[in-house]
Order: structure tokens, then sequence, then C-alpha cells
């Protein structure tokens, strides 16, 4: 991009900073990175018992509410981090989010809760802000190892997560769960703060992209609105389809005003390139996809077993924890393993293979989720393929963009991975309905509509995994060019 510049790189001195505060940056920016992760899966724990609790059939809503105001938001972020710079965006987004966390906390009712959720939504932003100064602010030799470490937390948030939210919430209910998440946020914030420096590379004159902005925020976010609400208006209904077609509208006219404007929220000579176009879409699809899967398998072992009503499992998140384990381990050793291929190996077959096994593994998961046993099969094939992808994504982006188009790119392909996420949450929701029952003001679901919803996720895995063959062959890992070792 002609409005970006680099300042001139340190000297040798100043460029290889200790290895203890390279760990401590590091550990910062895990901790940033997978708090997002660890807030999704204790959200995923807690919604059943929210559910209960204030008596909703529209739970739905504890998700989609955090996922629309950030993907509303990521736009404005990484755009505002090019100008501003990483770091103080970064504190701002941490900030907000520690202020809908505490609301959610505190709430007494579901309407107030929703928007505690909404407001911490603008956290999503954290992470393709610390992917992007992982590759700015370390020296060429640990770009890799940070990027590496940073993908592969996935696994340990895997393997903790459903321990520490098995206790809060067997121990202390879904409140403690949320006043868990306002603590970690604050963590974040003092952690970022006072170990994460500032990213050298910057806008030379930025501006704003306010209308940029405001229509692709927009638009996403209408798209994402009228999913959440189909079922109720109706997927055929008048309401439905003018909620669609303005956001098309919407999408239409970025398009166009991208063009014009002198500096582009996303520049379209990036998105048009094939290696990074390609990317985007094959990570965005087969990420958000597996990300969705937790809505049906969470549904599946908390839900209470009620005769005629709900088949799920009835497992406490303690029980819950310790069946996963075995998965979570997977997790770690694919997230792992892959950052240690990735230098070596083709990262198109890395994606490939993950998708491929994830999409096996819940495949045989659709008709064997009745047990223990058939749950841990599922899910060591499946956790092994989740670990995979979720690692790659962020490599994948590293090897096809500049160090100036880095947070640019990082957050296109979080907004499409959170759409996705989105869209197959929602519709699985929709489909596990079809076969169950409202009860006391809240929906339960029957066997089928876990088979279906486990159908819906293969599926679309299935379909990023096909995605793979359009991506062009790329540099590897550590063939790339870095920032401050530019």
């Amino acid at each position: 991009m002609s409005s970006q510049t680099q300042l001139t790189p340190p000297q040798d001195d100043e460029r290889s900073p200790s290895t203890t505060r390279n760990v401590l940056v590091i550990v910062a920016l895990v901790w940033t990175v997978q708090l997002v992760a660890l807030i999704a899966a204790l959200s995923g724990i807690a919604q059943a018992d929210i559910a209960i609790h204030f008596r909703t059939t529209e739970i739905a809503w504890f998700t989609l509410m955090t996922l629309l105001t950030g993907t509303f938001f990521l736009p404005f972020a990484v755009k505002a981090a090019a100008i501003f710079g990483k770091k103080r965006v970064l504190l701002v987004a941490t900030g907000l989010g520690f202020t809908g966390d505490l609301i959610a906390a505190v709430a007494t009712d579901y309407r107030t809760l929703l928007i505690g959720r909404g407001i911490a939504g603008i956290y999503t932003a954290s992470a393709p802000l610390a992917y992007a100064i992982t590759r700015d602010v370390f020296p060429r030799k640990w770009v890799g190892v940070a990027s590496g470490i940073l993908a592969g937390g996935v696994g340990l948030v895997a393997f903790g997560g459903p321990f520490l939210s098995g206790w809060l919430l067997d121990d202390y209910g879904f409140r403690g769960v949320l006043w868990f998440m306002a603590i970690s946020t604050a963590v974040s914030f003092l952690l970022v703060g006072a170990f994460v420096p500032e990213s050298p590379i910057r806008a030379a004159a930025g501006r704003m992209d306010w209308a940029g902005g405001i229509l692709l925020g927009g638009g996403v976010t209408a798209i994402i609105y009228a999913v959440g609400q189909g079922t109720h208006w109706g997927w055929g209904s008048g309401r439905f389809i003018a909620w669609v077609v303005g956001a098309a509208i919407a999408l239409v006219v970025f398009v166009f005003v991208e063009r014009k404007v002198a500096e582009p929220l996303f520049p379209l000579s990036m998105t048009r390139r094939r290696p990074v176009w390609t990317v985007l879409l094959a990570t965005s699809i087969a990420a958000g996809s597996l990300s969705a899967v937790g809505v049906v398998i969470q549904l599946l072992i908390l839900m209470p077993k009620i005769p005629t009503i709900s088949e799920g499992l009835g497992w406490s998140g303690t029980h819950n924890a310790i069946v996963t384990s075995p998965i979570s381990a997977m997790i770690i050793i694919g997230a792992v393993g892959t950052g240690l291929l990735s230098r070596r190996m083709d990262a198109r077959i890395l994606l490939g293979t993950g998708a491929a096994l994830a999409v096996l593994g819940y495949g045989i998961g659709t008709h064997l989720h009745h047990s223990a046993p058939q749950i841990i099969e599922m899910g060591v094939i499946a956790g092994l393929g989740t670990g995979i992808v979720m690692a790659i994504v962020p490599i994948m982006i590293i090897e096809v963009v500049t160090p100036e188009e880095q947070a640019l790119a990082n957050g296109v392909q979080t907004l499409g991975q959170g759409v996705a996420q989105i869209v197959v949450s929602q519709l699985a929701f929709v489909v596990m309905a079809q076969h169950g029952a409202i009860l006391k003001g809240t929906q339960f679901y029957l066997d089928a509509g876990f088979t279906n919803g486990l159908w819906l996720v293969v599926g679309c895995v299935a379909v990023g995994a096909v995605l793979v063959a359009l991506i062009p062959r790329s540099k590897r890992l550590d063939e790339v060019e870095v920032g401050q070792a530019a």
C-alpha cells in the first residue's frame, strides 16, 4: 500500500531484545489471542444454564450478540491500528471488552446480559491485531516460533477450558463463568500494557474510511441479524428477504466506494490477488465451521435427558471436562505439530488434512454420540483435525501478504471466519429445533436434532476442504518477509 511506511529498522543490538523480554511478549499475546477462544468455550458451556435460568428460547443470541458487534467494529479496529498503532487499538478493544463483561456479570435480566455481551464483542478485534504485532515486533528467528505458539495456544484452551468451565459452572453457576470472563479480560489489558511494545509499522498519513467501514460492517451485520431472526420471521418472508437484499446492496456499494477512496479500508488490490483471496475463503469456511460445532456438542452434552422432550446426555461440567480431555490433548498435538511442520511442508496439505480429519471425526459422531467412549472416538479424530486447521490459518496469512498488509489481512480473515461461524451456528440451531420441544420457555432438542446439527457442520467443513484446491503454491513461513527483519 502506498500510504504505508515502515520505520527504519533498529540496529542489531536493539533488534534482538533479551529472551526474557521476548517470552513476556509472547505470554501477553498468547493470553490475549486465546482469551477470545476461551470466552467462546466458556459461553458454550454456560449457555444451557443461562437459557434455563432466564427461561428464554433466544439463547442463540447469547453468543450471537458478541459475534455481531465484533463483526461490525472489526474493520474500524484494523484500520485504526494501521493509523494509530496496533498496541493502542488493542488496549482500547480490551478495555471495552472488560466493560461489556462487567455489565454481563451483574445483569439481572436477559436483555441487559445481551447488551453486556454485545459490548464485550469488540474484544474480538484483539486476535488479528495480536497476530499482526507478532510479525512486526519480533526479529526474524522469533517470528515463526511466536506465531506457532500463538496458534498452538488453542490446544491449551481446549485442554484446560473444559476443566475450568466445569469447576466454575458446578461450584459457582453461570455467574462464576461471567465473572471469570471479566477478570480475565482485565488481566489481558494489564499484560498488553506492561509487556507488548508498539508496532513500528504505521500508515504514513492514514485516514479512517468511515463510509467503507459503515457499509462493510453494516452489510455483514445485517446478514447476521437476518440469519439470527430467520426462524421467527420465516426464511421466505418479505422481512427476511428485505434484510438480505439490503445487506447485499450495502456490500456492493462498499466495493464501489473502496475503488474511489484514496485510503480504502481493505485495499482491493490485496484481496484480488489469487493467493490472498483463496486462502481467506478456504480458511474462513473451514475454521468458521469448526468454531460453530461447539454449539451442537455442548448442548448435546449438557442439556438434560427428559423423555420425549430432551435427549441430551445431561453431564455435569466436570464430567464433560474429564471425558473430553483426550480430545483436547489431540488439539494440542495437532496445533503444535502444525507449527513445526509448517516450515517444511506445504501449508495447503496441512489445511486439507486437518479439514478432512475433522470431517471424518464428526461424520462418525453423527450417529455415535450417545456415550463417553463414542464422544471420545469422535473427538480424538476431529480434535486432531481441529488443531491442525486452527494452527495453520494465521501461518497461511503470513505466507501470502506483506508486513504492511498483515493486520488488514488478519482482519479480513477474522471477519470471514466470524461470518461463517455465525451463519453455521444459527443454521445449526434451526436444524436442531426441527426435532425438539419448548418446555417452560426453554428450547430442548431430541437426538435427531443433534444428528442433523453435526451433519450440517460436516458438510460445511467439507466445503472448506474442497476449496483448498483453489489455493496456489506460496512461500513457506521461513521464506517470508517479516517486520523488524525486513
